[in-house]
């Protein structure tokens, strides 16, 4: 079965397409939720609250090494578990926002280039001398990625709610009846997009 994706190129196959509406919810779902961080002092990012990784600022820095380790595993890049030396290398949210940003924008244009056989391709995971390389595939390694984050984006939206800044609403992106709503937002993505793309 093939589809179009939303920037009107021609017809994908239809999980290639899915993947590629995930990155680009994931990029959209970041966005909001760093704007209400980005409210924050650094005193009240930084702050212990009740969750896994006790913190906002702790569970947005792992939410972007876990984005870097399985990236660098699609790409065959070679970091592996050395994303993980420095476990909070952004200590402001601001800082983490545009690492975030550029994170988000490398995996949603390796999802656009997707094409079927692409989901078959072995990915090679280092899981560290007790386990050592794990195999699995891109059609995998992807939708896994997206579970993690959706996971602790929910830890985050949770803590939010304990400071002054209200959490963001972040089911408003796969239905066209709330298109309107997302909008403003799908346009700066495009702008931050093209910022990347032509660095002045």
């Amino acid at each position: 079965m093939t589809s179009s994706d939303s920037r009107g190129t021609a017809p994908r196959d239809a999980l290639c397409a899915h993947f590629t509406a995930m990155a680009r919810n994931n990029a959209w779902s970041n966005l909001r939720l760093y704007r209400a961080c980005l409210n924050l002092t650094d005193e009240a990012f930084a702050a212990r609250r009740v969750s896994f990784f006790p913190s906002l600022q702790l569970t947005l820095n792992h939410i972007l090494l876990v984005d870097r380790y399985y990236f660098d595993a699609l790409i065959d890049g070679g970091q592996g578990l050395a994303i993980f030396d420095d476990e909070v290398p952004y200590s402001s949210a601001e800082q983490l926002w545009h690492a975030q940003a550029h994170s988000d924008q490398e995996l949603l244009v390796f999802c656009e280039s997707l094409a079927s056989d692409d989901l078959q391709r072995e990915v090679r995971i280092d899981r560290g001398p007790a386990v050592g390389v794990q195999r699995e595939s891109v059609g995998k390694v992807l939708p896994h990625l997206f579970v993690h984050q959706l996971h602790h984006r929910g830890q985050v939206h949770a803590m939010l709610s304990g400071t002054a800044i209200a959490p963001p609403q972040l089911d408003e992106f796969f239905l066209d009846g709330d298109a309107p709503l997302r909008g403003e937002e799908m346009r700066e993505l495009e702008r931050l997009r093209a910022e990347r793309n032509h660095p002045q």
